[in-house]
């Protein structure tokens, strides 16, 4: 039997699951709570690996959250995040952080995207052009 979440199951409910689960490592809270971090090739391990034959060999991320975001391509899900309004961070301006040492890390940041403000989420809604 099949019962429902009562959050949404659309984008930014999912993003916020992610970055609020231990079991992902790819994608997290900047230092302030206001931003996302998102380490691409780790991201792209745990989260967009297509699942199925001759996949990872059951990896952690293969299937751990069915159909996460129907994409297997890094862009499009940073073509998501720009749709619901979410800007880069470009790191090394004033009070910019160091950079880190473990690769390429996208830093992403919304308004309406706070740790421990989900109330916040309903204002997340995906752009018109």
């Amino acid at each position: 039997m099949h019962h429902h979440h009562h959050h949404p199951n659309n984008f930014p409910a999912k993003l916020w699951r992610l970055v609020n689960s231990p079991r992902y490592r790819s994608i997290r809270w900047d230092g302030r709570g206001e931003g996302l971090l998102i380490d691409q090739p780790l991201f792209e391990a745990e989260l967009l690996s297509p699942p199925g034959p001759g996949g990872g060999g059951g990896t952690a991320g293969a299937g751990a959250e069915p159909e996460l975001f129907k994409t297997t391509s890094f862009t499009s899900f940073i073509r998501q995040l720009n749709l619901y309004g979410f800007r880069k961070v470009v790191l090394g301006g004033p009070g910019g952080g160091k950079p880190a040492g473990n690769g390429p890390l996208h830093h992403f940041h919304n308004p309406h995207f706070r740790r421990d403000q989900p109330q916040l989420l309903v204002h997340l809604k995906r752009l018109t052009s």
